[in-house]
């Protein structure tokens, strides 16, 4: 199997399993506060994680353009979060979930604008599919 096919499937049992905890974990708290939780833990293990495998070097073949990239990706990611933890709050786990999975949409019309990638008739119809089934999961 290639490495980033598992390295995706290993994402996605995981991104699933943390919107069940999200919930679970919020019961007294804002989806705010929540966040600021999950995301103190996330910023020592991802530090931990660079610090063990030895990639910290990596950090002076950055330039300028990747640092952009990487924080404005940074920013879109807080406002992600932000807005998914306030709506696992308010909503349920699985209208909430399904409506932020469908951003693969977004991402697939950006991948072709933006970096060029190539539009087949498997990605417009796996992305159809999707839209057709976030449609009839929130349809009241």
């Amino acid at each position: 199997m290639d490495r980033s096919i598992a390295y995706a499937l290993l994402s996605m049992v995981f991104a699933g399993v943390t919107a069940v905890l999200a919930k679970a974990g919020m019961r007294n708290v804002s989806g705010d506060v929540a966040l600021l939780v999950r995301t103190c833990l996330i910023f020592g293990l991802v530090w931990g994680n660079a610090f063990a495998f030895r990639q910290l070097k990596e950090l002076a073949l950055l330039t300028t353009r990747d640092v952009l990239f990487l924080c404005l990706s940074g920013a879109t990611t807080f406002f992600s979060w932000l807005f998914y933890y306030r709506a696992m709050k308010e909503g349920s786990v699985s209208v909430v979930a399904t409506i932020d999975k469908a951003s693969i949409v977004v991402t697939l019309v950006l991948s072709f604008l933006v970096l060029r990638e190539p539009f087949t008739w498997r990605v417009a119809l796996g992305a159809s599919l999707i839209l057709c089934g976030l449609v009839v999961l929130v349809w009241k």
